[in-house]
């Protein structure tokens, strides 16, 4: 098992690096060109910048029972297909029982936010660093079906 972070925009990076570390977990992120990261545990793989760069690299490199950290639904269902798991980086797991229904609703929304000005994702809060680094544990502890 191992943790791959979406990187590009994922504000739990840090959070991930620590939980990993403390489980004895290797830790990759994958990022485009444009950002710079350092960690003195995470690997960091840096992708040619480009839409889905990092997506690709992600799917190519997942293994059964790697754990991937992305908010990416299309990049969700393609690591499930593999036999991945994957976290939310709010803290809840996306799986084959919700992935169509958060699929449906991002296509809704896309829909929907291209007839109308609509305000974008509400302001990252505490618990939801709370309720990520709980599910990570749950995850890393091998404590999740």
């Amino acid at each position: 098992m191992r943790v791959l972070i979406d990187g590009d925009a994922s504000p739990v990076k840090d959070i991930t690096i620590c939980l990993c570390k403390e489980f004895g977990v290797k830790c990759i992120i994958y990022m485009d060109y444009s950002h710079e990261y350092e960690s003195n545990y995470a690997e960091v793989i840096f992708c040619d910048k480009g839409r889905d760069s990092v997506d690709l690299k992600i799917s190519n490199n997942c293994l059964k029972d790697d754990i991937v950290i992305t908010q990416d639904y299309g990049l969700a269902t393609v690591i499930l297909a593999k036999g991945g798991k994957v976290l939310h980086n709010n803290g809840f797991i996306i799986d084959e029982k919700n992935i169509d229904s958060l699929l449906e609703s991002r296509f809704l929304g896309k829909k929907l936010r291209d007839k109308v000005k609509i305000k974008g994702p509400k302001k990252r809060t505490d618990q939801d660093d709370k309720n990520f680094s709980k599910m990570l544990r749950i995850l890393l502890g091998g404590n999740y079906e």
